[in-house]
């Protein structure tokens, strides 16, 4: 019995589509195409894939491991977007929290989520 039950197009991807994978095109194939975050923030892919592989040490550094879940409570800004690539990327589980909820409704929701770490930005 084949472990593929669906076959394989020629189009299909070579790799798993893991979040990590994601980020390797762009970085491959024009590393010095800008990513801008209004007018507050403006770095390259090759860059960023940087800044993704800091904060995923950092987090490693302070003892964030492969199934732990890491809250992120930020409004869509460039940290948002490396908090979606590093948390991953480590194996650690993404919990984004709606920062327009009430304050009760955060603390349920991180209470239910039982995170390990919560990552705020002011």
């Amino acid at each position: 019995m084949s472990d593929n039950l669906i076959a394989r197009t020629p189009s299909a991807y070579s790799y798993p589509l893991l979040i990590k994978n994601l980020l390797k095109a762009p970085v491959v194939d024009d590393p010095q195409q800008e990513i801008v975050y209004r007018d507050q923030a403006r770095f390259s892919y090759a860059e960023f894939r940087q800044r993704v592989a800091r904060l995923a040490n950092a987090l490693v550094e302070i003892g964030i491991k492969p199934g732990d879940t890491v809250a992120v409570m930020d409004w869509d800004s460039h940290r948002y977007l490396e908090c979606f690539f590093a948390v991953p990327m480590i194996g650690a589980v993404l919990h984004t929290i709606n920062i327009r909820l009430s304050p009760e409704q955060i603390l349920y929701t991180i209470d239910h989520a039982e995170d390990d770490c919560i990552l705020i930005n002011e």
